[in-house]
């Protein structure tokens, strides 16, 4: 099937520095003190809710304590984990074939057969389980163990980006309703966790690709930029993910590094189609085309960040279309407004037939660059007439008119379909788009790559017309990182940063220098 060719996907590095030069004195120790360095401290903005693939932790893979029956590469290709070689597909599309790597067992010693896959994904399926995950398998009929190594996936429909989704992780069928959090096959257990404070995570020693050389993995939840940067400068750290500008203070710092990866971290202002401001075509498309993207990259993000004009992150590049672009123009975003009857008030605010154009943005609490981001757009809001207030919010509070990260690195179906479709329960301000629907369903069911590179591309083209938020940028994520081991390399990131994708995609794999 066309879907496991190798892609071409941006996987950019884009700034790596070292920064030991000129520097003075003997590095600081790890974080944890051990000089062996078989001991690693790093920290992460957000706390799982649960360590359970079934609630969506480790989406992409590489979650530490579960493996999935394929993982992805450095180039954000596939390559086989539980399984013994990738999936093999039916001539119609609808069913896949997977046959099981021999010798594996979980962390507690069982052995790995095709009755614990088959559990895990009934898990999945089960219509008690409310999580996203389930929608995200929703084209996923049954799962069937043929013998105890090989299992069969059934789906209603072809579904083009399936093997993608089978990094999932994988867990004991005994341990599925008794343990919290279950068991899996990964390279770590988890030895202790302190709910709002840390997760202390020890190697696996059995590991079927080999024992960690990191026996053990300390996590701290700091949802604050500022606080992970003292953590850093008091040495309590190994390593963490910092806005731009905070990183930046590490330079120069002797046994530090600063680095940067590429994303697929949309970030975008949702304008609702219900709303009494946003739910004007004209008010959305003037926003549009009053946002200066390259301003806000260039001031806003330190450079460190591309400019978006649509939901498709720019590093599918095989996808994107080149000419879908709001220009930069004032005269054209206030023409939109005139032309539908927002006129401007003795303050300098519009409003149409008594309603002011005014409307409240919430942004992600503690995250300083959904902040910068609000700041900036409400700025280019005012200078069309248009205000808008702030209010910083915990995630599960952003609706309604709000700043958010989406996206995927892996594929345009798991990047958009959530977000845009009219049957999606999390499709964005209820964005309605009879032909981003069409084309959404074609992308999604087509194995012809050509095929569906058209059809995003017609996406793209359509949403242009009819904007259903204003897309700013991919804000490039960058970290710092302790330089006391080998194996770190960069991989496009994911919207979230968490213990388990970005810089520490591969931690099981790095070695004290």
């Amino acid at each position: 099937m066309p879907t496991l060719s190798p892609r071409r996907v941006v996987v950019a590095l884009l700034a790596v520095v070292s920064l030991a030069a000129g520097c003075t004195g003997d590095p600081a120790p790890p974080a944890s003190g051990d000089p062996d360095g078989t001991s690693l401290v790093i920290a992460v903005a957000e706390e799982p809710a649960e360590l359970n693939p079934l609630s969506g932790y480790g989406a992409n893979g590489a979650a530490k304590i579960f493996d999935g029956l394929v993982e992805h590469d450095v180039d954000l290709t596939l390559r086989p984990a539980l399984a013994a070689d990738l999936p093999e597909p039916a001539a119609d599309g609808r069913t896949w074939t997977v046959r099981l790597r021999a010798g594996v067992t979980f962390s507690d010693g069982s052995p790995l057969d095709a009755q614990d896959v088959v559990a895990t994904y009934q898990a999945l399926l089960d219509p008690a389980n409310r999580s996203p995950m389930r929608q995200r398998f929703s084209m996923l009929r049954q799962v069937v163990a043929q013998s105890p190594s090989v299992v069969r996936f059934e789906l209603t429909a072809p579904y083009a980006p399936f093997p993608d989704l089978l990094v999932f992780g994988i867990m004991s069928s005994e341990s599925l309703a008794a343990t919290s959090p279950p068991i899996g096959t990964g390279p770590y257990r988890v030895d202790d966790w302190q709910r709002g404070t840390r997760l202390v995570l020890a190697a696996n020693d059995d590991y079927w690709a080999g024992a960690p050389a990191i026996k053990k993995v300390t996590v701290e939840f700091l949802p604050d930029d500022e606080a992970r940067a003292t953590r850093l400068r008091e040495g309590k750290l190994d390593g963490a993910a910092l806005p731009p500008a905070l990183a930046q203070e590490f330079d120069g710092t002797d046994g530090l590094r600063v680095v940067s990866h590429s994303s697929a971290d949309v970030r975008a202002v949702v304008l609702p189609s219900d709303g009494p401001v946003t739910g004007d075509p004209a008010v959305r498309l003037a926003l549009n085309h009053a946002m200066n993207r390259r301003t806000v990259v260039d001031d806003v993000l330190a450079g460190q960040g591309q400019v978006a004009h649509t939901p498709m992150p720019a590093v599918l590049a095989e996808y994107v279309e080149p000419g879908a672009v709001f220009e930069y123009n004032i005269t054209h975003a206030l023409d939109q407004l005139e032309s539908r009857g927002w006129v401007t008030g003795a303050d300098g605010i519009r409003s149409r037939n008594g309603q002011p154009a005014k409307f409240t943005l919430s942004y992600l609490a503690g995250d300083t660059v959904s902040e910068d981001l609000a700041k900036s757009f409400a700025t280019s809001a005012r200078s069309i007439g248009i205000q808008v207030d702030l209010l910083p919010a915990a995630r599960e509070s952003l609706t309604g008119s709000s700043l958010v990260a989406f996206g995927d690195p892996f594929d345009p179906d798991l990047a958009l379909h959530p977000h845009l479709s009219t049957t999606s329960d999390a499709a964005l301000g209820a964005y309605q788009n009879a032909t981003v629907d069409d084309a959404l369903n074609t992308g999604r069911t087509a194995t012809d790559p050509a095929q569906r590179a058209t059809a995003y591309r017609r996406l793209q083209r359509a949403y242009i017309t009819s904007p259903g938020m204003v897309v700013i940028a991919a804000p490039h994520h960058t970290y710092v990182i302790r330089e006391s081991w080998d194996g770190y390399e960069p991989v496009v990131d994911s919207p979230t940063v968490d213990a388990t994708w970005g810089a520490w995609w591969n931690l099981e794999t790095w070695t004290p220098q």
